[in-house]
């Protein structure tokens, strides 16, 4: 049997098939994302039946009021029984709907319910935040839900799951997942449990879990987040920013990757988020010395396709089976030449970084086009000088390249042409070299040749 009543019977009557008019809002709950489904028409608000209410309802309501994605469509008035009409019952929406009156329905004011039907809504933004952490993007995963914070149980947990946390809050990539309450045991209820994210949703309420407040677990399972907002990676004594030991720091402190399957493909995503150019050696054995304190990364597995070295998988934060003697380094190849021995970056004997080791240029027939290059391959300006007969002190090792010949209009020395790639008759006395004099502000200032 259908109820209809005549402000029901008179509002079927009147309202126009677009619903222009109509708004549509959600009551009773913590904030304006969650609640009971209410419309506004001609100056009445009603509800809607939970009759067939489900998800994909619930996802339009969250769509039309811009509050992201839908976590539950909810039933038998759990954010308490409205008043007056009820204006759509058996709702069907798709879910690609932009509005909730795009939807089939028996039809407007026509419904077999009463308001202890009534359906609400939960959706994701508000509801979700990182607590007990040294900032907002690190700490124990929250979630807002029927007036209360509950958190999420870590079966299954894993940085995947991290990923879309971050991604949903604003703080970048995921840096750990963690587990057993390590920032500390919520309280209330556990929400999600088996969470299971591919790692690309905008949002954790996409991914697939057990079932709303479904669970075996308690408090001590409570699952965290470690974000990389706060945390910063560099390269340390090395020549330049470019080379040198990985190192991860943030407000606590500073610490080292393990060079366990450090290889390329892993120097290639530090040297791409550091802006430094591709990688050109993934070194190990604390090549450029042992760091201190914690050793953050172990067992690191890029692609080579990441933007961030904590998008890569990983035996976990702070895991590892390693000591100082194994951290890892990188070398890029913005830095591959370098100016040593100057008074400052700009200046200095012409240094080549190739298989693990720095060697020297030859100064036969080094001139000022050879040296442009070098100055607009280290953004160094233009060149003034080129010096010879190693003016800034001797190398050692290799000799690499000998009768350089550059136009001047190359972007990179390796684009001129020499002798060939190690093919010299030079020793370390004719090391070729570029002169900086201070006020001219480039690379190179004085014509010194000896």
């Amino acid at each position: 049997m259908r109820f209809v009543s005549m402000v029901d019977a008179l509002a079927n009557f009147f309202i126009p098939s677009s619903l222009a008019v109509a708004t549509i809002s959600l009551v009773n709950g913590s904030n304006r994302c969650e609640g009971r489904v209410e419309i506004w028409y001609s100056g009445h608000w009603g509800t809607v039946c939970d009759d067939g209410w489900d998800i994909s309802d619930a996802q339009v309501v969250c769509r039309q009021l811009g509050c992201g994605s839908a976590v539950a469509a909810t039933s038998s008035a759990s954010f308490g029984q409205g008043s007056g009409s009820i204006y759509l019952d058996d709702v069907n929406c798709t879910g690609s709907e932009a509005s909730l009156f795009q939807c089939s329905h028996d039809g407007w004011g026509i419904h077999k319910c009463f308001h202890h039907e009534d359906a609400g809504v939960v959706c994701s933004d508000a509801t979700i935040s990182l607590v007990n952490g040294s900032n907002r993007c690190e700490g124990r995963v929250e979630i807002w839900h029927s007036g209360r914070w509950g958190t999420v149980c870590d079966d299954y947990w894993d940085l995947s799951d991290a990923q879309v946390v971050c991604r949903q809050l604003g703080c970048g990539s995921a840096v750990a997942a963690k587990s057993n309450a390590s920032f500390g045991q919520g309280s209330g209820s556990i929400y999600l449990d088996d969470v299971t994210c591919t790692g690309s949703e905008s949002s954790l309420f996409q991914c697939g879990h057990r079932g709303w407040g479904r669970h075996n677990c308690g408090h001590g399972e409570d699952a965290g987040v470690v974000c990389s907002v706060g945390y910063t990676i560099s390269l340390v004594n090395g020549r330049n920013r470019c080379e040198g030991r990985v190192e991860i720091s943030h407000s606590r402190g500073r610490g080292t990757v393990c060079d366990d399957s450090w290889d390329l493909s892993d120097a290639q995503v530090v040297c791409r988020q550091l802006g430094c150019g591709s990688a050109v050696a993934a070194t190990s054995s604390a090549s450029f010395g042992q760091g201190s304190g914690s050793i953050y990364l172990d067992d690191v597995n890029c692609t080579g396709s990441e933007s961030s070295l904590f998008q890569c998988g990983h035996r976990g934060w702070g895991r590892h089976n390693c000591g100082h003697g194994e951290d890892a380094g990188v070398v890029c190849s913005d830095a591959t030449i370098s100016l040593v021995n100057g008074s400052n970056r700009c200046e200095g004997r012409v240094e080549i970084w190739r298989s693990g080791g720095w060697g020297t240029v030859c100064d036969d027939n080094w001139d000022l086009s050879d040296a442009q290059v070098v100055c607009r391959q280290l953004g160094c300006g233009s060149a003034v000088a080129a010096t010879s007969s190693a003016f800034f002190g001797q190398g050692s090792g290799s000799i690499y390249l000998d009768d350089v010949n550059c136009t001047g209009s190359e972007s990179s020395l390796f684009q001129c042409g020499h002798r060939g790639w190690g093919r010299h008759n030079c020793g370390h006395g004719e090391d070729a070299g570029v002169f900086n004099q201070a006020e001219t502000g480039s690379c190179g200032g004085l014509k010194l040749t000896e």
